[in-house]
């Protein structure tokens, strides 16, 4: 019998493939880091000279921006945005609007100047609502001289900006107009398709050598892939730490989400359509959560509330029905309600047997932190679909929130405090809205993000 000695032809091969693919990929690569480079050089030649013009404005600038970058931050950010309007004017570019001994004067004492007619010092006070500026006699010319230095500086343009406008230009100026992706699907098809070829020729030649008696044989034995790998120490450390990073990444991801139940959607035992209630039929939420307007909880309403309408409401309209939910569906639901209160429809009276409904909780915080109903309610005059979301869409009843601390404070941080008509707020928002020099207060600037307020 002959014998034959494969020389790992179809290795050789594939390794030579994937050094193919590889170098393809680099040249397509090297191509498009060119291109993105011209693209970038020409977007600095057509910017020049604005950079030059900003950089002069900028030097000519008196002042240190860190120092002004400070004190803007202390005394300025409540009230001003350097590049946009906020209770105050846009400080950007505010020295070529005005005189620099002007600046000085209305930053020291803003009230003393419109008081003795400045026109200038009466127009800001006119434009903005009469809303006066914080005086700041603390403030020296050298501390002004850093906050203009500050607000002065041009604005940075957007990181992305390069990238899309490279993006664009790479498509609409390459001579071919195919994308890397394109050439690598072509080079990884062609890798396949070739490794399906060598397969086949591999069978064939086995089936051709079995045929005629050939005994085919190894010219040599390989050392496997995993004792390889574990021989290699610095393999076995680099992937031990991949994992472990790896593993840490999703259990911190994990943990994360402990307590957390935004979109929790349970059954409940009878089927309640906020859809029907506070959306169809229009519903005031405080009608049936009662307890919300005083009380620290919104309570669960009791089976009385609803027998005060289905008392004489049996069935549903034929037009209540959706695809998933029929007539006779919401029908069976208020026969399980009268059953639960000892109703009988056809006598109009009450048996006296009663049922208890074990209704599902869904919003459920923590016992370490407290949250009153009636003071975002009733006090600060908060709708409820600011934290329930919109709940007259929805057929079942879900966490539309996630109800962390940190969605709190941001709400907190976000949300102005309803003075109108508000006499609670009243003195305390004339004292601090002078303390910051605001006219609106967030709930964070009357002490809604100190710790002792939602945990004691």
């Amino acid at each position: 019998m002959k014998k034959v000695s494969i020389r790992h032809s179809i290795s050789r091969i594939l390794l030579f493939s994937v050094v193919l693919l590889l170098s393809f990929s680099h040249n397509a690569i090297a191509q498009e880091e060119s291109q993105a480079e011209k693209v970038s050089e020409a977007k600095g030649e057509a910017s020049k000279e604005p950079a030059t013009d900003a950089g002069a404005a900028a030097s000519s600038m008196e002042g240190d921006p860190a120092k002004g970058k400070e004190l803007f931050n202390s005394l300025c950010a409540a009230c001003h945005k350097r590049y946009k309007r906020s209770t105050g004017p846009a400080l950007n570019g505010v020295t070529g609007r005005h005189e620099r001994e002007w600046l000085y004067q209305w930053i020291k004492n803003s009230p003393e100047m419109i008081a003795a007619g400045d026109p200038e010092a009466v127009a800001i006070y006119e434009e903005y609502n009469q809303t006066a500026m914080t005086p700041f006699p603390q403030l020296s010319n050298e501390d002004i001289d850093n906050i203009l230095a500050y607000v002065e500086q041009p604005k940075p343009e957007p990181s992305n900006a390069a990238t899309t406008a490279g993006g664009e230009n790479q498509g609409g100026g390459s001579g071919s107009g195919v994308s890397v992706e394109i050439i690598l699907g072509i080079l990884a098809f062609v890798l396949l398709l070739l490794i399906g070829v060598l397969v086949l020729v591999n069978k064939t030649l086995n089936r051709f050598a079995t045929a005629n008696n050939i005994e085919v044989v190894q010219s040599s034995k390989r050392k496997p892939i995993w004792k390889a790998f574990v021989e290699n120490q610095f393999l076995v450390i680099v992937s031990a730490i991949f994992l472990l990073l790896a593993s840490a990444y999703f259990v911190y991801g994990y943990l994360m989400q402990v307590g957390v139940d935004q979109g929790y959607e349970p059954v409940q035992p009878i089927h309640y359509s906020h859809r029907i209630h506070a959306g169809d039929n229009q519903i005031e939420c405080k009608y049936c959560h009662s307890s919300a307007r005083v009380s620290k909880t919104s309570g669960v309403p009791s089976l009385n509330v609803c027998m005060n309408c289905h008392k004489s409401i049996s069935e549903v309209a034929p037009e209540t029905a959706t695809e998933d939910y029929s007539k006779e569906f919401y029908d069976g639901e208020i026969a399980k309600l009268y059953d639960a209160v000892g109703w009988d429809p056809a006598t109009q009276s009450y048996s006296g047997e009663q049922k208890p409904v074990k209704w599902v909780r869904i919003h459920n915080l923590p016992d370490f932190a407290y949250f009153n109903h009636s003071q975002h309610v009733s006090v600060a005059g908060i709708q409820c679909q600011k934290c329930h979301g919109p709940v007259e869409e929805m057929e079942i009843m879900k966490q539309h929130a996630p109800l962390t601390m940190g969605w709190c404070i941001n709400c907190h941080r976000e949300t102005n405090v309803q003075m109108e008509g508000n006499k609670y707020y009243e003195k305390i928002h004339e004292e601090l809205s002078k303390k910051y020099g605001v006219e609106q207060l967030t709930a964070a600037e009357m002490g809604g993000i100190e710790c002792g307020k939602c945990h004691y």
